[in-house]
């Protein structure tokens, strides 16, 4: 009841992030003061792949190597507008798509970022399909610290179910040996609460990941997606959520309790590791790229979608973003609130800087109902998600992401 009713609650709230605004004030992305806040990520979008796998919402195309070689030169541009602002970064983010599509692109945009700003950590996704011993030695000199594989699930069968029918499991775990030690992180993505996935399925997925003894796992509920239209994208449109907790049961019991580190509601680590979360990790945050989206002071920006117009916006030596929303004082303290619960902890004192005020007034009855439902506990002025706590923690997050792929879809479609 209690992960339904906080479920519910952020999808009544999510709706909200379709009301974005086409009159874009870029004084509050350039403005007096903008241009100095402390913390700041970079999440890079690189939309291309190979296959489109029919469950994903993120922005993506079929690779073409004319476009892509095109958008890499506008990807430097879109950077270089963000730099001569003042901008430095010190954590980036590559995500997709499939960021190791073209890796001499790939290589030369890393050395340019490099000459612009010290980027301290790199984060990367990759697919098992694209991770030969070239590439990953290419990406150790490129100083790559986490890379990111987008398994899913080592099961044939569910492979196939899912569309990714050009690699077996077998191939995923000869490439997370062949990455294993590289790299300060390797992550595996895995899938649960897939139509046709089995709880002993998902349970196999877990041990072969344990066994395997890579250093983290990411473990994300199918979500839906409204708006797929061809027959195999239709599976995923609407999701059972009666087996969810099941499977999340099962992630406690043979990851959490197995030693690893809850460094998210979804990410489990061995010790302390860099997670792909850039939401938790850092208030604000830049996105560059076609379908990016920035957070940055309050304020969500929302990059076009469609090649076409990000490559005319940034040819007019425009930032390409076609969309905007102001969140207002509670809109911003929730968000902050939601993600950090996200990342297990939320630090009152941090809290007071951001935002001038006491955490306990600004937002008490969310704090209250947290506490009474058992989902957190406070000590020291940081308030902990407990165990119990993780699941409903979870399902308020994937409400959040769901309405994220709303506005995705909806931009998609639009040619926004």
């Amino acid at each position: 009841m209690i992960p339904w009713f906080v479920g519910s609650v952020v999808r009544r709230e999510g709706r909200k992030f379709l009301k974005f605004s086409d009159k874009i004030d870029l004084s509050r992305i350039a403005g007096e003061g903008r241009t100095h806040i402390d913390r700041v990520s970079l999440y890079i979008h690189i939309p291309f792949c190979r296959t489109l796998c029919p469950f994903c919402c993120f922005n993506r195309y079929l690779y073409n190597e004319e476009q892509a070689r095109s958008y890499f030169t506008d990807l430097r541009r879109e950077l270089d507008m963000y730099v001569g602002l003042g901008f430095k970064f010190n954590d980036v983010y590559f995500g997709g798509g499939t960021p190791t599509v073209l890796m001499d692109e790939l290589d030369y945009f890393i050395n340019y970022l490099r000459s612009k700003f010290e980027a301290r950590r790199i984060s990367l996704e990759t697919t098992p399909r694209e991770l030969t011993s070239e590439t990953i030695g290419l990406l150790r000199q490129l100083g790559i610290n986490r890379l990111s594989v987008g398994v899913q699930s080592f099961d044939d069968g569910l492979l196939k179910d899912m569309g990714r029918t050009l690699f077996k499991g077998a191939d995923s775990i000869e490439k997370l040996r062949l990455a294993g030690g590289k790299f300060d992180t390797v992550n595996v993505d895995l899938m649960f609460n897939f139509p046709t996935q089995t709880l002993e399925q998902f349970k196999a997925d877990v041990k072969i990941f344990k066994t395997l003894g890579t250093d983290q796992a990411t473990f994300y509920p199918l979500m839906s997606s409204p708006h797929k239209m061809d027959a195999l994208s239709r599976k995923f449109r609407v999701v059972d959520t009666s087996r969810e907790k099941q499977f999340y049961d099962i992630i406690l019991r043979e990851v959490l309790d197995e030693g690893y580190k809850a460094s998210t509601a979804w990410c489990f680590s061995r010790g302390d590791r860099m997670i792909d979360e850039y939401i938790v990790d850092y208030d604000d945050y830049i996105g560059i790229g076609a379908g990016a989206v920035s957070f940055l002071g309050g304020d969500f920006l929302v990059n076009s979608f469609s090649l076409e117009g990000y490559h005319s916006l940034i040819s007019e030596g425009k930032l390409p973003i076609v969309r905007m929303r102001l969140l207002s004082d509670a809109e911003h303290r929730r968000y902050y609130m939601l993600t950090k619960l996200f990342g297990m902890k939320l630090d009152a004192s941090a809290f007071r800087r951001r935002f001038k005020a006491d955490i306990h007034s600004k937002l008490r009855a969310e704090l209250l109902f947290f506490k009474t439902a058992g989902i957190t506990r406070e000590k020291d002025g940081m308030i902990s998600v407990t165990r119990r706590g993780m699941y409903p923690v979870g399902a308020m997050m994937k409400e959040f992401f769901a309405s994220l792929n709303t506005l995705r879809e909806y931009c998609i479609e639009s040619g926004i």
